[in-house]
């Protein structure tokens, strides 16, 4: 990988073995990075570049006006998302093992034991995270797989820093960040029918977009929403 500089911006240049050219760029800062193939010089790149200029600064402005959450501590009556809703943490101290519940539309309930550090407080809400994501992402595979005419791939969850989802097409997998869980699932569900529909087309190309349009009209509107919604302090995107 190295660096062009086009119009005053550092873009990141990386080569792969591919057919096109591909324009990405990230947040929380508006990192610009272009995946090349090998033989494309970087005159015609940045040719590629000053053609995207409109683009590239308004996703970058978008980030810029992203809400963005702080650092958590884990502490009470702070702010944490569920399922696109905000909730306001609840920490009871006791020798029991580990647990989080929702018990109420405006507290969740981290039960810890006393002196527990901030990272095992991170560990015991990930981990509830993480479960309660499970629970609804095989309902949505088994909802549009038949839909989409493919067949169910494996999958996972993981915490992600660039993508809310990602694909194997090779092995048929399909990754889901971990942050979903604070999502509404309707997100959740425009994440997932984006990974599926990577089975069928690799790139974000028109026939891409079309089976979205297709298959999910308003996709749009929840990728919208998607990235409106409230972030973590680390680099999240889509």
């Amino acid at each position: 990988m190295h660096t062009i500089e086009v119009a005053n911006l550092q873009i990141e240049v990386v080569r792969k073995d591919i057919k096109n050219i591909h324009l990405g760029v990230y947040p929380p800062h508006g990192r610009i990075r272009l995946a090349t193939p090998l033989d494309v010089q970087d005159e015609t790149l940045r040719l590629f570049v000053l053609s995207k200029l409109t683009w590239i600064k308004n996703q970058q402005r978008k980030f810029s006006q992203q809400e963005r959450q702080s650092p958590r501590d884990y502490i009470e009556r702070e702010s944490h998302y569920f399922q696109g809703k905000r909730y306001l943490l609840r920490v009871t101290e006791e020798h029991k093992a580990p647990r989080v519940a929702l018990q109420s539309k405006t507290y969740l309930d981290l039960y810890i034991r006393p002196d527990s550090s901030l990272e095992q407080r991170h560990t015991v809400l990930n981990e509830w995270y993480r479960a309660e994501l499970k629970k609804l992402i095989p309902a949505l595979i088994a909802k549009w797989c038949p839909v989409l005419g493919v067949p169910a791939p494996d999958w996972q969850v993981k915490q992600m820093k660039t993508k809310w989802g990602s694909c194997n097409i090779e092995v048929r997998r399909i990754w889901i960040n971990l942050e979903l869980a604070k999502k509404p699932v309707a997100c959740l569900e425009y994440v997932v029918v984006h990974e599926l529909i990577h089975l069928l087309e690799r790139h974000h190309n028109d026939r891409f977009l079309g089976y979205l349009n297709q298959f999910l009209p308003n996709w749009k509107q929840l990728k919208a929403e998607l990235n409106r919604l409230p972030v973590s302090h680390v680099d999240w995107g889509y």
